[in-house]
């Protein structure tokens, strides 16, 4: 089974030969809109605001220089996102939602003023004010005090970045939040959101596949015409021979039939 270290050289070396001598702007196959997880510490508490209680959730949406896994096209690298990558969609006062994983109805948003973004040294900042008249914010807040909730993450668009000289390291230089969102989610770390960016799951998943997908897999990828090497197919076992009619023995039907004509003749 080919290492991790292996995997990552040869998709950079895939990836080197495909720029040719241009450099390559995004990594293939890559999701427009991603959605990028990291583990950050998330407080809730009541606080009064505007004469009204709410529950206030922070926490940081992102991390800023801490590389990460994600697959494309040709298979692992490393993506870090820049330290400044969220100065110029900030400054653009960009609309952006509150949720939980990236789904139901929005509980806040930079609209209503009720979710206030900001960066700095160490990532994406976020700071929610929530109904707590609403079932799903007290499910959340109760799932954050039990810490059964304990990651962030965000949703953007990529407007700038640069691969490394070998391919192997994808900086995102700046990015857009416009009709976005930020918001805790159940697992953290986990920027696995398209078929390429989840192969990593894939190949993990290989060594324990059913024999019956495992046989139909192997099939498949033999049929493929990019792969250098195609995987030899499955040898056929040939189907057991037939077993010979047995020779007969004895007298016939035919000649008894005889026998008891002659015999009947004879009397």
């Amino acid at each position: 089974m080919t290492d991790m270290a292996t995997l990552r050289q040869q998709a950079a070396q895939a990836r080197a030969g495909a720029a040719g001598s241009t450099a390559m702007a995004v990594p293939r196959d890559r999701p427009e809109s991603p959605e990028i997880r990291f583990s950050s510490q998330l407080r809730a508490k009541k606080v009064l605001r505007e004469d009204m209680e709410w529950y206030e959730v922070e926490g940081y949406a992102s991390a800023f220089e801490q590389g990460y896994e994600m697959y494309d096209w040709y298979g692992p690298y490393t993506e870090i996102v820049s330290v400044g990558a969220a100065d110029k969609t900030l400054g653009a006062d960009p609309e952006v939602v509150f949720r939980f994983n990236h789904a139901g109805t929005p509980m806040a948003s930079t609209r209503n003023s009720r979710l206030e973004l900001w960066a700095d040294e160490h990532g994406l900042g976020q700071r929610a004010w929530l109904n707590p008249k609403r079932s799903d914010v007290q499910l959340l807040v109760q799932a954050i005090e039990d810490q059964d909730v304990r990651e962030q993450s965000f949703m953007f668009r990529i407007t700038s970045g640069h691969w490394s000289p070998d391919y192997t390291e994808y900086r995102i230089d700046a990015f857009d939040l416009e009709r976005g969102d930020v918001g805790p989610v159940t697992y953290g770390a986990n920027p696995h959101t398209s078929i390429a960016a989840r192969s990593g799951e894939f190949l993990d998943a290989i060594p324990n596949l059913p024999p019956l997908v495992a046989r139909e897999a192997y099939s498949r990828l033999a049929l493929r015409g990019d792969l250098n090497t195609a995987p030899a197919r499955t040898p056929q076992t040939p189907a057991p021979a037939r077993a010979a009619a047995p020779t007969a023995t004895g007298r016939s039907i035919s000649m008894l039939r005889t026998q008891l004509l002659v015999d009947r003749d004879e009397d």
